[in-house]
């Protein structure tokens, strides 16, 4: 079985209504590109957009039964593909960075929250997610395992390899940040040390401090009846604007897992307890950038 990934490298609009337009476009060229699901860059809704002000914020943010969402829920049934659907969500204290995937009946299957906001800078404004899930993804061909992460969180190897630990194949991510060697690198890692496929969607270049580079590893890191190792990269974008396709073998991925030492073949959790130990700053010690 194959999936096939269409990662929505667009430029945002001006206002809620505007993203919709553009949104939906956008699937429907993707579902004439034969994708079987459709994944939103970072805060699609707003165009990554966070005022730094209170009041302006929660007025920016929307509930996740709002009928923007909902439009998208009602695409993915008449398209019959899965859409994943990135926005700033209305919440109290502070709003949350969350994707929802439809599948391809419109059912709501999954919904997440970054867990770990850049609260160094201007994701200050927002509050964190709980939890990290995974979700079955009926793509008419049979079932595929999901889960998500957003931008930030594929810098913490805990995010990956917890929703590895919970079932997940295919890890979607949504993205709004500069894609350079470091970061895909990181992405790689998560893809290599999991042995999962990760899906990532940016923005394009033209919008602030982004520069496309959307990318899918897949993976899988050899295969024992080829010499040497491969690159798990499938899909790397350029920096324009566009909609970009992976085809995700999930037969093979499935089973590379199921006869290769990565993800949770070899782990000695009963070893691991200083990583659920809060770290605490050393008196004088600045926080921000550079500490994480």
């Amino acid at each position: 079985m194959h999936l096939k990934i269409a990662l929505l490298q667009l430029l945002p609009g001006d206002s809620l209504e505007k993203q919709l337009q553009i949104g939906k476009a956008a699937c429907e060229k993707a579902k004439a590109m034969e994708a079987d699901i459709a994944l939103f860059p970072e805060m699609w809704s707003d165009g990554y957009v966070i005022p730094q002000d209170e009041n302006a914020v929660m007025d920016l943010s929307i509930d996740a039964g709002h009928a923007f969402i909902e439009e998208f829920g009602r695409l993915a049934s008449e398209l019959q593909m899965a859409i994943g659907i990135t926005f700033l969500e209305k919440h109290v204290p502070k709003p949350l960075n969350s994707v929802i995937l439809f599948d391809r009946n419109g059912k709501k299957i999954l919904h997440y929250s970054k867990v770990h906001t850049c609260a160094f800078d201007l994701e200050k404004m927002l509050s964190p997610g709980s939890d990290f899930f995974v979700a079955d993804l009926d793509i008419g061909r049979g079932t595929v395992k999901v889960g998500a992460m957003i931008c930030f969180d594929r810098e913490f190897p805990e995010s990956a390899r917890i929703l590895m630990l919970k079932g997940a194949e295919v890890i979607l991510t949504p993205n709004a940040c500069p894609m350079e060697i470091n970061r895909l690198s990181a992405l790689r890692t998560r893809a290599y040390e999991n042995m999962i496929a990760i899906a990532t969607c940016n923005y394009p270049e033209g919008q602030p401090d982004c520069n496309g580079h959307s990318t899918v590893f897949d993976g899988i890191a050899w295969l024992r009846d080829e010499p040497g190792t491969r690159d798990m990269c499938i899909l790397e974008a350029p920096g324009e604007e566009g909609i970009y396709i992976a085809d995700i073998d999930l037969d093979l991925l499935r089973k590379y897992r199921a006869n290769e030492v990565m993800g949770d073949s070899y782990r000695h959790p009963e070893k691991y307890g200083s990583l659920v130990s809060r770290r605490r700053a050393e008196p004088g010690t600045e926080k921000g950038r550079d500490n994480f």
